[in-house]
Formats: C-alpha cells, structure tokens, sequence
C-alpha cells in the first residue's frame, strides 16, 4: 500500500489564484498529516478474520476454523500479535460459552474446539480479537454468528411480531443540515431484530407542506434531497408496507455552517467532491482531508471567498477500501464528514478445478487450486478450503460475511452490516450504488479528531502479545496496593513434565505482568511473592482467571433463525453418525480398560539440565543450611576450586582457574535452566532451593563463551518435574490451572482406497474436508484431495485467503456425487 498527501487545484474553474491569496493557515495541512501519523505510530491498528468450515453445528460436533491477522493499516499479514482469543458468545445468557487462545504465526492461526453436548439451541457469536484490540472498542473486533440446533428443536422459532415502531434514522451527508443548502438525507430503517425492512414516506415542514417523498432502495436505507430553511422543523412519516404512518423528527437545523456531497459514482475515473458553506465570519480557506486506515491521501484548501467549490481525485490516488473524507473550517475545526468506498480491483482470483465433475460414492477428488490477481498474474497466497455436504447445510446465506467483505468494509465500520457479501458479488450490477448508500448511513469513529488536533494519545492498556501472559495484581490485605514494588518468581509447569522458571518485580501499585510464554494446552502455575516475613500478608489475583468481559456491539443478522426447515436431513444425518462416533468411543475405553499393562516407569528428564554430569553437587537439606542466608554461603567451602568472598547479599563467587587476558572471569548463574545474575541468585531463599551445581572447564564448554567463567546452576525445589505444586498453598502464593494454546488437530478425512482395521460404517459428514493452510506456490498453484461419502449429493468448495501483501480473495465451486 502507498500513503498520499499533495495539494489539489480546488474548484471548476481556475482557481490557482484564490488559493494562493486564501489560505488562514497555511502550514495546518501538513501538521494535519504530522501529527495523524504521530497518532497512528502510537496507536496502531490490528485486524481479525476467522473462516469457519461452516455456519451451522449440532451440539457436540468440532468447530474447525482458521484465523487470520492483518496489519490494520497496510493490510499486509503477520501482524505484531501471536496471540489471537476467540470466545463464543451467548447473547441471550451474555455468557462466554467457549474460550480459545490460539498461536499466530506468520499471520495465521489454524484451530478447533468442540461444542458441548449440552450445549443450548441457539444463535451464538463468534468474536476474536488480539490483546492489543481491546485498546479500541469492541466494534472493531471481528464477529459473526453461529447457530447451533439440537435434535429436539427442528421447528422453525416464532416470527417476530409485525406492527412495532421500527427504529428510523436520518443521516445528513456529511453531518448536517445547513440552511439554504440543498443537500442529501441519508436514512436507514430496521426493525427490532437490527435487520433492515422496507419503507417509505415524506417530508414536512413546520407549516405542514410536503416538500419530497423517499422510499427505501436496499435493507431499509436510502436517501432524498433536502433544501433546508433556517426557522423551520422538519418531520418524516414513515410506513413499512401498507402499515400505518409513523412520524420521526429529523435533524435540527444550523443557521450557519458547511456541506460535503459527493459523486463517487459518475465517473471510472475521479472521485468529486462538493463543498458549500455559508459562513459569514470565516475568512481564509477550509481544509479537505482524505485518509484511509489512518494513512493520508490527499488534501486540499477549499477558498471560503467561493460558497461552492469542487475538488476532484483520480481514483489511482486512492487505496482499496474505505477512504474517511472531513472537511476543517476556517478555524481548523472538522465540520463535515463522508465515507467513500474505492473499488481498485486489488483482490485475487481463487480457481478450484476439480479433476472431475461428477464422482462416486467414496471415490478420491483432485482439487487443483490457483490464485491470480486481476490481470491473471500468478502470485502466492495462504488459504483455507472447505469442502461441504450441501444437501446437509445448505448456502442459506449467500450474502454473508467473508475474508473480503471483512477486511475491506465491516472491520471499518462500527455496528452490523447486513449483507455484506452482497456489495462485493460481481453479479450485483447495482451494488456500487447500494454500497455508497450504506456509506452515507454508517459511522466511522476509530479515532476522535480532537485528540489527534491536541496530541492527546490515549493510553495503552493492553500490550502487544509475543506470547501467552500472566498478569495480574498483587495487595496487602484489606488494601488496594502495596506501597511498593514486590518481588516475584513465577514456575510454570508444563504437561510434559517440563518447568519454567523466572522471577519479576510488580510495580508501585502492585500490578505485575510476565509476557512471551509459550505453552498449550493446560499448564500449573505458581506465582509467590518474595518479601521475606512480609509476604504473609500479601494476596495475588490473576487476570487469566476471571471471566471474560461480554460486549457485544455486533450481532450480525442470522437467516436461519426462520429456516430452520431447511436443517432437517442435516440434523437427522449429523445426530446419527455423532451417535456411532460415541459408540466407538465408548468400545475403544471398555477395550483398554480391560487391558493391563506392565512396565517400568520411565525415568523423569530434568529438562533444566543441559549437561551430564556436574563436576560438584550440594544437595541442600536443614545440615547445611541452618543460619545460612543466601545461597552462596550455603556452597563456601564446600566445592574446592570454588571461592566465596563476602557474605550475605553482598557475596561475590570465583571459580578457580576461570582467568582471560583482561583478568578473572565471572561464573555463569542459571537459575532452573534460565541465566540469570547473581543479584538474582543472591535474592532467593535457601529454603526454595534442591540442589547447586557446579561445573568447572570443559564441563562448562556447553555454555559456550557464557560458561568461560564456569557454571553454577541452582535448582529449585518448584522447578524439579516431579515436585507437586498444587499441594503448596501459602501465603503469598497463588497456584492455578491455565489453559495455554489450543492444541491444533488434524481433520480427520477418511480414506477409501487402503486398508482399515476398523468394521464399516455409514459415511454422512457434513464437513467432508478442511484444510485450513493450503499454500500456493509461485506459480498459484496448490493442489488437495479427499474422498467422498456417501451421500449423492452436491459438494460445495469454500475457499479464502490472502497474500502476504493483504489482497483478499475468495473462490466458489461445487462436484455432484451420483
């Protein structure tokens, strides 16, 4: 992507003259742009997509899925964030059903989790988000709806009840309506289900005279030109249908001020855009700023000495997707604002082309991928497919959200956008004018111009994850803080038996944070305060522990809330092969429980130990530590070669022989396997510590040049693999289970040309295949394989990605089975 930012000619005619005897401040636009880069290089923006293998589930079935992250300025892939949280959501209960962290790399998150049988029928949303998202509002995370329907509810739920007051609203285009200039009133319609209904009506004025009608062009939007007077109040009669005539009071209006309208629909070439004003204090010149994703493409200076001028902008200056307009007074105040779309046609072509087109039952499928850009060009992308039973889950919503659509419109947007598929299906030939509808009606506020004007950032309270985190708080008891800062260790302990050690230091309030971890699945870890007699009366809390916060500012519209007829095969079929699954699951745990096996225990790998044998060991028990008190007047004395001057915390170590061209070299300290220094050694308590090892020269040669000194290793009780950190509970201490990264499965395909050992069985899957990192070369080429079932049936292929650089794409293709 490539940022803009150049002084355009204003007006028809030639206006070079009054732009240059016109202009109040002649440095504000280049401080514009300034101090908006300044406030996006410290604001930042990230972007989600997830593609699931479909929309609709059985309880009790696997969610396959796939995350994407994108740079929200530049669109390109393998944003700054590894982590990425996805939650499913229950509007209805305001209850986080499911929770996942999933590992990013490169820009890609592959996972899955399973819904619980017990899981309620219903409509859900899907919303991810990295921690740094949770800086800005909630309508910037990614959303869309899952339905889930259980064998008991088939039918189809009540239709919402006709009659109600639907929710209107008037939008003047740029922001307001100014007297004596005619402009456009935007307006949009829905009802209490948030989805746009028909209507249609008039205007009048304070006298009662009807000065235009309107009717709604797409999902209850649509617009009609107004002259507005100063004095006058304006209302609109709306119906829906043949319904009654409902009254809704319009925007008041100003006695003074300016009007942005623009055509960016008339000409393939140039966006134009019309400014008027009837300002009579303001002299000078207004500021017209084009920016998209915080990047600046143009500005110009509008001359206040013209009550209407005009600016043009080729489109090429443009990026792909939305482009914010706002126009500045005199005074450098934004008065007007307009969103545009700019279609520059910089998405790829996804071709899937099966090595068939009708198979068998059973039978293997060729799919032949490629991805070409606009001018058929190959270029490389990471994509997902899915392959789908379309008797079983039907296209209902063909107009839904997808990568496309997601990236370049509603992740820009606050509040639902209905349909959003729809303005990007090349089949629609009216859809630019509905999607410049759509922009007259729907806000953009990812930022406040006041702020970015007065340098004012507002503060980051979430940070970038390289990794998994653990934060949280540290109190005194029956107080908010501690006063001061309180040391901390922290041991988390792995499934595999493997521990992590390391220490830390809250801050003045208490608030602590350990960052880049990296563990899946469930892992046990402890945090204790380290402040002597003191911490007894110290608590620690752990933010991974509470709930998710559920708001939810986008439920997008779900069609098959009214039907769910269409479901029926697919809810009959999926019940009955879930119910083999967990019959064969049942035999396979009654098999091995009748199973005893016999064997040796393996021996436990102290995975803090990189060498074999230590040159010296102190084992440290109550003979040797009693009136000690750190640990290096625990070893003095006791390892020959080995000396220690000083004591207490003020102790220094040299291993004998350990000398260079400078002098005497310092020993390397690792603590549970982690270097560290000897402040930190120095800080811990001797009763917290298994055993010290020593190694001297060659021993030491694992280490590399760090270990030319020699190595003392201490190892910690809490460290050991075998210690048990749950039957430890004090003062001070915080023991937990946290869920690390979701462990990413393969789908299971099955596969009919070799050999099973297990018996037969009916074949009805839903998802036949997913593939969630297919990745074409540099020639756009990939190719996948699967198998039929046994269903004769419609295969339906679902296929997005993107390339590294942020071009989107999908592809759409379908195989009979006879």
């Amino acid at each position: 992507m490539r940022s803009f930012h150049s002084l355009l000619t204003v007006g028809a005619l030639a206006l070079t003259t009054l732009l240059i005897a016109f202009r109040a401040d002649e440095g504000f636009p280049a401080r514009l742009i300034e101090q908006l880069s300044a406030y996006m290089r410290q604001r930042p923006t990230e972007k989600v997509y997830i593609q699931t293998d479909r929309d609709v589930y059985l309880p009790g079935e696997t969610v396959w899925l796939k995350g994407y992250l994108f740079n929200g300025i530049n669109h390109q892939t393998d944003s700054i964030s590894r982590v990425l949280y996805v939650d499913l959501v229950d509007p209805a209960a305001r209850k986080v059903r499911i929770h996942a962290q999933l590992q990013a790399t490169g820009g890609y998150a592959p996972g899955q989790f399973t819904l619980p049988d017990t899981l309620p029928d219903g409509t859900y949303v899907l919303q991810a988000y990295t921690s740094f998202m949770r800086n800005y509002p909630t309508d910037y995370f990614f959303a869309k709806t899952l339905t889930v329907v259980s064998p008991a509810a088939t039918a189809a739920r009540p239709a919402t009840a006709t009659g109600s007051r639907p929710d209107v609203q008037f939008m003047p285009e740029g922001g307001t309506m100014v007297a004596g200039i005619q402009g456009r009133v935007a307006f949009k319609a829905v009802d209490a289900q948030g989805r746009g209904i028909s209507v249609s009506g008039f205007v009048v004025d304070t006298n009662k005279d009807t000065l235009t009608g309107f009717a709604s062009q797409h999902l209850g939007m649509g617009f009609f030109a107004l002259q507005p007077v100063a004095g006058q109040t304006y209302t609109a009669f709306v119906r829906t249908g043949d319904g009654p005539l409902t009254s809704y009071p319009l925007p008041a209006v100003s006695a003074e001020g300016a009007s942005l309208q623009v055509d960016n629909l008339s000409n393939r070439d140039k966006v134009r855009i019309f400014v008027q004003h009837n300002f009579a204090s303001q002299t000078g010149a207004m500021t017209l700023i084009a920016q998209s994703r915080g990047m600046v493409l143009q500005t110009a200076q509008v001359p206040l000495a013209r009550k209407s001028s005009s600016v043009q902008i080729p489109r090429t200056q443009f990026v792909e997707g939305i482009t914010q307009l706002t126009l500045f007074d005199a005074e450098n105040r934004p008065v007007c604002e307009r969103l545009i779309f700019v279609d520059r046609n910089e998405q790829i072509r996804i071709g899937i082309t099966p090595n068939k087109t009708t198979y068998k039952k059973r039978e293997r499928v060729d799919l032949t991928i490629t991805t070409t850009d606009a001018a058929g060009k190959p270029v490389p992308a990471n994509l997902s497919l899915a392959a789908l039973d379309n008797q079983l889950t039907p296209d209902i919503d063909s107009a839904g959200q997808t990568i496309v659509s997601s990236l370049l419109l509603t992740s820009d947007l606050a509040g639902t956008i209905e349909q959003p598929g729809y303005y990007f299906d090349t089949t629609h030939i009216d859809r630019a004018n509905k999607l410049d509808v759509l922009m007259m009606t729907q806000g953009w506020r990812r930022f406040v111009w006041a702020d970015v004007l007065s340098g004012k950032v507002p503060p980051t309270t979430y940070p970038v994850e390289g990794g998994l985190s653990l934060t949280g708080q540290v109190r005194r008891l029956n107080q908010k803080e501690t006063g001061s800062p309180v040391k901390l260790t922290f041991v988390v302990a792995h499934r595999d038996s493997t521990r992590e050690f390391f220490t830390g230091e809250s801050d003045a309030t208490g608030r602590y944070g350990a960052y880049d971890l990296n563990y899946v699945d469930t892992a046990t870890v402890m945090i204790q305060a380290v402040k002597g007699k003191a911490n007894r009366d110290l608590t620690i809390s752990l933010d991974q522990l509470l709930s998710p916060t559920v708001t939810i500012t986008k439920v997008p519209y779900n069609p098959l809330e009214i039907r769910r007829d269409e479901l029926a095969e697919f809810i009959r079929r999926t019940n009955e092969y879930l119910a083999i699954e967990r019959q064969i699951r049942n035999n396979r745990e009654v098999l091995l429980k009748a199973v005893t096996v016999r064997a040796k225990r393996a021996e436990v790998v102290d995975s803090r130990k990189i060498y074999g044998r230590a040159d010296a060991t102190i084992k440290f028990d109550q003979t040797n530590t009693a009136g000690r008190l750190t640990v290096l007047d625990v070893i003095q004395g006791r390892v020959a070669g080995v000396q220690v001057t000083g004591s207490g915390f003020s102790a220094q170590v040299q291993i004998r022989g350990a000398v260079n061209f400078s002098g005497a070299v310092a020993p390397l300290f690792v603590l549970d396997g982690m270097p560290v220094d000897l402040q930190t050694i120095n800080s811990l308590s001797i009763q917290d510590v298994d055993q010290v090892d020593v190694l001297k020269g060659a021993s030491a040669a694992i280490y590399g040049s760090q270990g030319a000194g020699g190595v003392i290793a201490v190892l910690t009780k809490r460290g050991s693999p075998n210690y048990d950190l749950t039957k430890e509970a004090a003062p001070g201490t915080l023991i937990a289970k946290l869920p690390g990264y979701t462990p990413v499965r393969e789908f299971y395909a099955p596969r009919y040309d070799v050999a099973s050992n297990e018996p037969p069985r009916p074949d009805f899957r839903t998802t036949l295949f997913w593939a969630p990192m297919v990745q074409t070369d540099a020639t756009g080429k990939a190719t996948v394989s699967f198998f039929t079932s046994d269903n004769k049936t419609t295969v339906r292929f679902n296929v997005e990605g993107t390339t590294v650089e942020g071009m989107p794409g999908i592809g759409r293709s379908r195989i009979r089975v006879e």
